[in-house]
């Protein structure tokens, strides 16, 4: 292809750990995309399933993909290699586990041409059961903030929701700094809130772009852990005045995971009843948010658990 910028436009940066089981599908969703000028980055971070071979077998038949192993050092680590790495003018990040629509690279590079303040870009996801194949088997979809994101949006209920979702300049990428390394369950919204406190613009696209994958298994011990990481970032980026009000959204959007991804209705309560206690005026301000959350804890307790799944989003 000829260029005056000799690398791909795009660098798509994928971190891989023992994902064998959807990763092939993930990297399908990649490589359909109609905009071709991108490199794909699988940077292996120590699996111990078949995840590295099948790296490779995908690499052997599309030059775009490039392969890395390197022993586990986490999440942060494995994408900061991956940037490292990478040539593109614009970063896309993409777990091994979701799909991505064929437009997404189209639409998030036409948005950075169009607007050059525009330091990174995030779309509406769909949240699908582990077995989905698409996006036309979501259960519920996100929204986005029609403005660019300000700190207390990230530290709420995080509209840009997943790293799938995220596609950034290299010069703000640069700007910001790396990804903090040892983090595993807030290290994408402690980036995104570093971005926004520095005055960088992070927009939105209102396209369904990306199909996030909901894991029942272990989510319990994942909301806990998200909810420590939370609490470690706003001591960094939350206005003191305001933090149990972010608290309680934050509180609320763990107890709307915990009835979409099937997590034991306790859990969804006590999500629920802790936001309330913290600042009830902030957890209820959003109608559909606030109150539906609450009567879906309330009466969660009285529905079978493959019922909820179905009901709850």
């Amino acid at each position: 292809m000829n260029r005056l910028f000799p690398y791909p436009h795009i660098s798509v940066v994928m971190p891989v750990h023992n994902a064998s089981a959807t990763l092939s599908a993930t990297v399908r969703s990649i490589l359909s995309q109609s905009e071709r000028d991108f490199e794909l980055l699988l940077i292996d971070d120590g699996s111990t399933d078949q995840s590295l071979a099948i790296m490779l077998r995908l690499a052997a038949v599309d030059d775009r993909i490039r392969v890395i192993a390197h022993a586990n050092c986490g999440v942060a680590a494995t994408r900061n290699k991956g940037v490292e790495l990478s040539h593109g003018q614009l970063i896309a990040f993409c777990d091994a586990d979701d799909l991505w629509h064929p437009e997404k690279l189209k639409l998030h590079r036409a948005l950075h041409r169009a607007d050059h303040n525009c330091a990174a870009s995030y779309a509406r996801i769909a949240f699908i059961e582990p077995e989905a194949r698409n996006a036309l088997d979501a259960r519920t979809t996100s929204t986005i903030v029609n403005t660019p994101l300000k700190v207390t949006d990230l530290l709420g209920e995080n509209p840009v929701c997943t790293m799938s979702n995220l596609v950034v300049r290299r010069a703000a990428f640069e700007r910001v700094g790396g990804f903090r390394a040892g983090m595993s369950f807030a290290e994408d919204q402690e980036w995104l809130a570093r971005a926004a406190f520095l005055g960088l613009a992070i927009r939105g696209i209102d396209e369904v772009l990306v199909s996030y994958r909901l894991s029942h298994d272990g989510l319990s011990v994942n909301l806990e852990r998200m909810y420590a990481g939370w609490r470690d970032l706003a001591t960094d980026y939350a206005d003191p005045s305001g933090v149990q009000a972010a608290e309680a959204i934050y509180c609320r959007y763990l107890a709307r995971r915990a009835l979409r991804s099937g997590a034991s209705a306790a859990t969804a309560l006590h999500y629920a009843v802790r936001g309330l206690r913290l600042d009830a005026r902030a957890f209820l301000t959003d109608a559909k948010r606030g109150w539906a959350t609450l009567i879906s804890a309330l009466v969660a307790p009285f529905i079978p658990r493959a019922a909820r799944i179905r009901v709850f989003a």
